[in-house]
């Protein structure tokens, strides 16, 4: 076998100009698909932590029946006290939960003393929000933009969206007046002081303004601790779908009156349109792959059906002189493995090397109100190694036809063929 891969190699010496336009293509298919995983895949992890992170939360968890009226925000599907008790208690024990924040949403009008907008809004813990969507605060601004002091979100104080803000003129420390109806159609409004404005978003809660709960409470004329929405933040973002199996599952116990579930679990992806945007990536990450075979498989197949041409009374006369068909085949399949070997590493080893100068680039974009984001192309050690391996598999695969036919070549027709 050392001897076969030794001529398989000096044959390729032998013709050194097409060995090289050969392998260029393979470079740049392998090339083009590695920096294509790492730019795109940097991008989708970046706008899933933008919008998991400082909106949605990994997981939310809703009074049965309440997503689906969501945009009306129905104060008459709220988890009643002793319900979001049971739950947090599930959640304080859950190891795989980091932390949650419990939200009252609800829509009202807001007031500037000249003129009226509806709007709709989350009533939140600030401390427990800040911890389940840590990036929340980058979308907040107070009085000085590039203070990194966080707005305050005390009683009596609200962070209004940033397109209503600018529509009615509001500016920090100006003074609103916030009216809603309750559940049971009283109405009630409350004096606020805008302490903050945060920017729009795509996506459900993209576009709402923050109030401390408390005040959420004294405007709706609830009890305390009645919620519609539980945010919940895990220690490991890519078990998702297993915590969210679980959680399901074990809040599945719950009954109410009419013996059917309380609760309903939603991963972000259920509620994001973004999701959407995230599929066509992974789907357009696979086309380029499936491209990459495509090359592959047509440039060294099209290599060693000429070879073969080019070298029938070579074939013939090492048949003559007894060289087994198998070895033959075996030369051939050497040879294109060979060219699949060379590429795959050359063609890795530039795609690291591109990928870290678009890092020390800094690729900068905006998104939504922060216009600093940096994308950070990365590609895992796995992706590289599987990338390689089909490439040397197709290039074997690719050899087979021509080898074939290169071990069924009669010698005599071989020795006469002109």
């Amino acid at each position: 076998m050392f001897k076969i891969a030794k001529i398989a190699y000096r044959n390729l010496l032998r013709y050194t100009r097409r060995t090289l336009l050969t392998s260029s293509l393979v470079i740049i298919g392998i090339v083009t698909v590695l920096v294509f995983i790492a730019v795109a895949g940097s991008f989708k992890q970046l706008m899933v932590g933008q919008i998991t992170d400082s909106m949605m939360g990994h997981l939310q968890v809703h009074r049965k029946g309440y997503v689906a009226s969501i945009d009306n925000s129905p104060l008459n599907l709220n988890l009643p006290t002793k319900q979001v008790a049971n739950l947090e208690e599930i959640l304080t024990e859950d190891k795989t939960v980091e932390s949650y924040s419990l939200r009252l949403k609800f829509g009202g009008m807001l007031s500037n003393f000249t003129e009226t907008s509806n709007i709709r809004l989350n009533g939140i813990n600030p401390e427990q929000e800040l911890q389940t969507v840590p990036l929340l605060v980058q979308r907040v601004s107070g009085n000085k933009p590039d203070s990194k002091e966080i707005p305050s979100l005390q009683r009596g104080e609200i962070w209004l969206p940033d397109a209503l803000a600018k529509g009615m003129k509001i500016k920090v420390g100006d003074q609103v007046v916030l009216v809603a109806t309750n559940k049971d159609g009283s109405v009630n409004g409350i004096p606020l002081e805008v302490s903050g404005v945060i920017g729009t978003m795509t996506g459900p809660g993209g576009r709402d303004g923050y109030l401390n709960i408390k005040d959420a409470y004294q405007l709706l004329r609830i009890k305390d601790g009645e919620v519609n929405e539980v945010a919940i933040r895990l220690n490991n973002f890519e078990l998702i779908d297993q915590s969210y199996g679980q959680l399901n599952q074990t809040l599945a116990e719950f009954q109410n009156k009419n013996d059917k579930p309380v609760f309903e679990v939603h991963t972000w992806q259920k509620l994001s349109p973004f999701s959407n945007i995230a599929k066509i990536i992974d789907l357009l990450t696979l086309f380029v792959k499936i491209i990459l075979i495509a090359i592959v498989l047509v440039s060294i197949m099209n290599v060693m059906l000429m070879a073969v041409y080019e070298r029938i009374r070579e074939i013939g006369t090492i048949a003559a002189m007894g060289t087994s068909p198998r070895k033959i085949w075996s030369l051939f399949l050497m040879e294109g493995l060979f060219l699949g070997i060379f590429g795959a590493v050359s063609g890795s080893l530039i795609s690291i090397a591109i990928i870290q100068y678009l890092n020390w680039q800094q690729i900068i974009f905006s998104f939504g109100k922060q216009d600093a984001l940096v994308l950070s192309p990365t590609i895992a050690v796995s992706e590289v190694i599987t990338t390689a391996v089909i490439v040397i598999v197709i290039s074997a695969l690719a050899s087979l036809q021509p080898a074939v036919k290169a071990s069924r070549l009669e010698p005599v027709d071989a020795l006469g063929h002109f």
